[in-house]
């Protein structure tokens, strides 16, 4: 039986050792000038403006997570849309009330202000 896996744990050992490989030759290879403007922190293209530590806003992290449950919800769509044909009615109606109670969710949010940027 272990012997159904020994491809697998070549390919791993051999993708184990060359990223290893290709790091440390990147490191010995790699050209060493630091100047100041490497140094710098880099983000769209804008230079940094004041602390690093400033407060955020709850909201930004609201809107974050509705974003990752919403796309969760597609996740669970995708499957569902690839067999829609083979379900038919039994598996249209689940759907349908799935995505209600989303919608009903995407509405409270909306009727709590939860996307709004104040």
């Amino acid at each position: 039986m272990i012997e159904s896996y020994l491809p697998i744990f070549i390919q791993i050992s051999v993708v184990i050792v060359l990223a290893m490989l290709l790091s440390g030759l990147g490191i010995w290879i790699g050209v060493k000038r630091r100047t100041k403007q490497k140094l710098t922190s880099y983000e769209s293209g804008l230079e940094p403006v004041g602390a690093a530590k400033q407060r955020v806003s709850v909201k930004y992290y609201l809107v974050a997570m509705l974003f990752i449950i919403f796309d969760i919800e597609v996740i669970f769509m995708y499957p569902w849309a690839v067999s829609f044909r083979e379900l038919g009615l039994s598996g249209l109606i689940p759907m349908l009330t799935f995505g209600l109670l989303l919608l009903a969710g995407y509405y409270y949010i909306l009727r709590k202000g939860g996307l709004e940027w104040d």
